[in-house]
C-alpha cells in the first residue's frame, strides 16, 4: 500500500515543480522586458539630451554619456528580444537571458555615478532575472 502512494507523491511534486519553473520563467521574461524598456528609455535620453545625467568628474571609468546611451540602448533592445523569446521556454533564451541580464547589470554598475538610484534598481531586477533563470530546471 505504501508503494501505491509513492508514484502519486512523486507526480504531485513534479507537477508542483513544473508550475514553479513556469512561473519563474514568466517572471524572468517580464522583468527582462521591463529592464529592456527601461534601458531603451535611458539610452535614448542619454543620446538625445546628455545633460540629464549627473557628471562625475573624478570617476575611474570616464566615458562619454552619449556612449553610455548607445550601450544601454543596444542592451535594452537585446533584453526585449530575449524577454519575448523566454515566453517560448527554450534553453537558448534562458542562456541568453542570463548573459544579457549580466551585461545590463555590469553596464549599470559602471554607470552608477551618472544616475545612481536608477542603476541600483535596474541592477536589483537583473539579479532577480539571473536568479530566476538559474533556478529553473526543465525536465
Amino acid at each position: 500500500m505504501s508503494h501505491s502512494s509513492q508514484p502519486h507523491t512523486t507526480q504531485h511534486h513534479s507537477e508542483k515543480s513544473l508550475a514553479a519553473a513556469a512561473g519563474l520563467t514568466v517572471f524572468a521574461a517580464v522583468m527582462l522586458l521591463i529592464d529592456g524598456f527601461l534601458n531603451v528609455l535611458r539610452g535614448i535620453s542619454a543620446i538625445v539630451h546628455d545633460t540629464v545625467f549627473v557628471n562625475a568628474p573624478n570617476y575611474v571609468y570616464k566615458f562619454n554619456v552619449a556612449g553610455w546611451g548607445w550601450v544601454h540602448l543596444f542592451l535594452g533592445i537585446a533584453a526585449i528580444m530575449v524577454g519575448v523569446g523566454l515566453f517560448k521556454v527554450s534553453a537558448w533564451a534562458r542562456v541568453l537571458g542570463i548573459v544579457i541580464a549580466s551585461l545590463i547589470l555590469i553596464a549599470n554598475f559602471l554607470s552608477l555615478p551618472y544616475f545612481p538610484l536608477w542603476s541600483v534598481v535596474v541592477m536589483a531586477t537583473c539579479a532577480f532575472v539571473i536568479w530566476a533563470l538559474c533556478v529553473v530546471r526543465h525536465d
